[in-house]
């Protein structure tokens, strides 16, 4: 859980880019897809986050951000620290790339609630790598 607890540690340092953004609520991300039987128990979280990080992909280019980059970056730490077998590096990828269409059905332009979504977000997925960090990750 090395890895897990690794990555989680530059997430966490990572969220408060977005801070920059206006804050206002934001459309919840969709529920995670169920762990597979021998699937880790944070798998629900991790798959969230997976979530996160592409409708923060999405909304962070779509605005210009800076740090556009850094989120599939991530995305794919993640992927390499966590995705086990295919099955599993199928459903982290599945999680994002559902963050990302998300946002993209709905926000063609960069607007206050774009960033304000971003902003959000980032903050939702700092608190729940520090959640994941604390119970998992040592």
């Amino acid at each position: 859980m090395r890895p897990l607890a690794a990555l989680l540690a530059v997430l966490v340092a990572l969220a408060p880019v977005a801070a920059l953004a206006q804050q206002r609520p934001a459309a919840p991300a969709s529920k995670p897809a169920a762990p597979e039987p021998d699937g880790p128990p944070y798998e629900p979280q991790l798959l969230q986050l997976a979530e996160i990080m592409g409708s923060l992909a999405y909304l962070r280019t779509l605005c210009g951000g800076k740090e556009a980059q850094d989120w599939r970056d991530r995305m794919a730490a993640l992927v390499e620290a966590e995705g086990r077998t295919p099955q599993r590096r199928d459903r982290l990828t599945a999680a994002f790339n559902r963050g990302f269409k998300a946002y993209a059905l709905t926000h063609r332009a960069c607007t206050d609630a774009s960033q304000e979504a971003a902003s959000r977000l980032a903050d939702q997925g700092g608190q729940l790598s520090r959640t994941l960090a604390g119970r998992y990750g040592g």
